[in-house]
C-alpha cells in the first residue's frame, strides 16, 4: 500500500510539472515571455594562447593580439536584448609574452560587448552576432556596460565577450 501511495505522488508530483497549453499557445516559452533572464553570469575567462590573434577565432571573434586576465565579472543577458556587464580588473596578463611594461595594465580606453548567439537563418543553422556601444574603461580594467542589443530568435548558447572597440575579444563568459 506505501509503495502505491509513493507511486501514486510521484506520478501527480511529475504531472504537475508538465506545462499545459491552452488553444492557440506554443510551447516556445522565449517568445511568450518578453524579458526573461536568458544568461546571468559570474565568472569569466580572459584570452590566453592559442586564441589571441586571428588564428582561433571563437564564432568568429577574433581574439585580443596579447593574452589578457580578469579579476571579477558579472553580468546578465534579458530576452528584451538587454545586456549588463560588469568588469573588474580586466588588464594584460601579468606575465610573457606581454611586455613587462604593459603587464597588469589596461591600455584601451574603452570597451564593448558582443554577444553571440547560435540561430535559424532559412532553415540552416547560423551564428549571429551582436555588440552594444562603447563604454569608457578606466586603466586598471574596471568598465560597465549597459545597453540593448537585437539578439535573434531563437538565441541558443550564447556567450557574451568582452571586446576592444574593434571587436577583439578580451574576455567571453566561461571559466
Amino acid at each position: 500500500m506505501v509503495r502505491r501511495i509513493a507511486a501514486l505522488a510521484a506520478v501527480l508530483f511529475a504531472v504537475s510539472m508538465v506545462p499545459v497549453f491552452g488553444a492557440g499557445s506554443s510551447p516556445n516559452l522565449a517568445s511568450n515571455h518578453h524579458n526573461q533572464t536568458v544568461l546571468d553570469f559570474d565568472v569569466m575567462a580572459g584570452v590566453v594562447e592559442p586564441f589571441t590573434g586571428t588564428a582561433n577565432p571563437i564564432r568568429g571573434v577574433p581574439g585580443g593580439g596579447l593574452p589578457w586576465e580578469i579579476d571579477e565579472a558579472k553580468g546578465e543577458l534579458s530576452s528584451s536584448g538587454k545586456l549588463e556587464v560588469e568588469v573588474d580588473g580586466l588588464v594584460l596578463a601579468r606575465r610573457a609574452p606581454v611586455p613587462a611594461e604593459l603587464q597588469g595594465t589596461n591600455p584601451v580606453p574603452s570597451f564593448k560587448a558582443i554577444v553571440s548567439c547560435l540561430t535559424v537563418s532559412n532553415g540552416t543553422a547560423a551564428t549571429v552576432n551582436v555588440e552594444t556601444d562603447l563604454a569608457p574603461a578606466t586603466s586598471s580594467g574596471d568598465a560597465k556596460i549597459e545597453d540593448f542589443v537585437a539578439l535573434p530568435s531563437p538565441c541558443i548558447a550564447p556567450i557574451v565577450f568582452v571586446t576592444s572597440p574593434t571587436g577583439a575579444w578580451f574576455a567571453a563568459t566561461g571559466s
